[in-house]
Formats: structure tokens, sequence, C-alpha cells
């Protein structure tokens, strides 16, 4: 790509609105206030095409900027990103391959396990028995500040990531810094992603790994997938789709989930919708009892 192409593709996707690059990144929409984003790096407020993180005093103008910031690349991984996500905002074009910050997964730390556990349990209302095979199996574990973390695995089982999510009184949710979302994914079970799934197999697509833990109680002859917020084309998807299984999107019954679904089933038109009776599968579980 010449430097005057690379200058437009970067012209096009900076002018991709906001609302639409956020839920990608993990951002959930304030329910109270539609200027107000919930992101991993902080609430940020947007107007038209800036936004402002008054956590850390720092914002910015378009879409580039804005993954430059939630996501922590640079302006070529996050031009990379947008024009992954958004193929029909720039003409085709390959794109050489962006080195990402290296993993820095949180260390275990067993004493906190049992606060972790017990947040999963009874706020979240997830049979320990559940719990079990992924603590086992090192899908689940907790850090030194009580975060639950959840691995998110790409090649050969590989940690490529992971989602956290606060189980003490400030009950937040995060990425672990490096975490590529688009390499592999927080599972249910949690057999290897490398082999090869039997045919037919049923994939149900959540939004976040407690989700995903929720709707396989929900759906036991199902595996369950965290997409880590709702996002309609993860680069694993189609090489999942490939193997023949049976894959339904399990978003959240919000406007973000619908949208995010019926842009996942536009590009991936075997894909299913399967929408959570009450917001999301956790809420779905804890009303069932």
């Amino acid at each position: 790509m010449t430097f005057g192409q690379r200058k437009e593709q970067a012209a096009r996707l900076r002018a991709i609105p906001l609302k639409s690059v956020l839920p990608l990144c993990g951002a959930q929409p304030d329910p109270d206030d539609k200027r107000k984003w919930h992101t991993p790096v902080g609430v940020l407020s947007v107007t038209g095409a800036k936004f402002m993180n008054w956590n850390q005093a720092a914002g910015g103008g378009g879409a580039i900027d804005l993954v430059i910031h939630v996501n922590r690349l640079d302006f070529k991984a996050a031009v990379d990103w947008l024009a992954l996500h958004f193929p029909g905002a720039t003409p085709a074009q390959p794109l050489t391959p962006t080195l990402h910050s290296a993993l820095n997964l949180p260390p275990s730390d067993p004493s906190k396990l049992e606060c972790v556990k017990r947040y999963l349990v009874h706020q979240r209302g997830i049979a320990s028995g559940l719990l079990a095979p992924l603590l086992q199996s090192g899908s689940l574990y907790a850090d030194t500040r009580a975060n639950a973390v959840f691995l998110m695995r790409g090649k050969q089982s590989l940690p490529v990531g992971a989602e956290l999510r606060g189980t003490t009184r400030s009950q937040w949710r995060g990425l672990a810094p490096g975490s590529q979302k688009d390499l592999g994914f927080f599972a249910i079970p949690a057999e290897a992603i490398s082999g090869t799934l039997p045919v037919g197999w049923r994939v149900i697509l959540c939004e976040s790994a407690i989700d995903a833990i929720s709707c396989f109680a929900l759906h036991p002859q199902c595996r369950c997938l965290s997409t880590s917020g709702a996002r309609p084309n993860p680069r694993w998807l189609a090489p999942l789709l490939g193997q023949g299984c049976e894959v339904w999107c399990g978003f959240d019954a919000d406007p973000t989930g619908d949208d995010m679904g019926r842009a996942m089933m536009t590009l991936h038109p075997t894909i299913k919708r399967l929408r959570p009776s009450h917001h999301d599968w956790n809420d779905q579980l804890a009303l069932r009892g």
C-alpha cells in the first residue's frame, strides 16, 4: 500500500462513528447517560467524533484516536484493527502484520480464590460444580487483587489474553494488558481449541466469560465462547465456522447486542440469533433460580 493509499485509508477509518466502534472495543453504554460509555480504561464522555476520559484526563477525536486510547495500540495497529472490523470503510488492501504489546497476565494468588468463588457462586448464581473444571484447567484463577481472571486461549491452547472481573466492592471489568481478542477466546467446556470440533457441534457466542458460563449452565449440550464484548467478526470466527460447527449469536438482549448480532449474521449468514430472554445469560440464570 502506497503512502497516499494509507493516508486515504486512515481518513476513511477516522470518520467511522464512535458509537459503532465502542462496542467492538468491549465498551458498554451507560444506562442513564447516552453520552457515557464504560470501557476497560475508564468512563468515556462521547460527543459526536470527540471523546474524553475524565479518569485519565485524556481524550481525542475520531475512530483511530479512540482505538489507540481504549485498545492501547499505536497508530498503525489502530488503523489495521479498524480496517479488519470495518472492511466496507476502505478498499481491500493487504496490510502488513503489526507488532502487539506483550501479554501481561496477572499472577495467580490462591489466597484470593475463595473471594472469587464466593462472588461467582453467591452474587452471580453460578454453581460451584461448573467452576471446578475451569479452575483445574487454569482457565479461571484469582489474582492478587481478588479479580477473577478468565483466560482467552488461541492456537495450541496457548493464552492470548484474559478477561478480568473485580469481585470485591470495586466490581469492574477489563482485559489484561496485551490481550489479543482476535486470536482466541474464553470457552466452556475448555477443550483445546486447536483441534477440530465434532461436525454439527453447537457453539453459542456470548459477550463475556461470565455470560458464557451462565449460558453453558442453561445449555449444557453446547460449547459457549466469549467474544469479550459484542463484536461482529472476530478473526477466529471464520475458521470456527469452517469446522462445520453450528454457531449461534447469543449477544445481550439490548440494542448493542441486537445490532452487533445483525452485523455478524450479515457477514456470516449461517449464524443464527439466540437471544436471552432477559438482558443477558447471567440475568436469565439468576432469574431461573
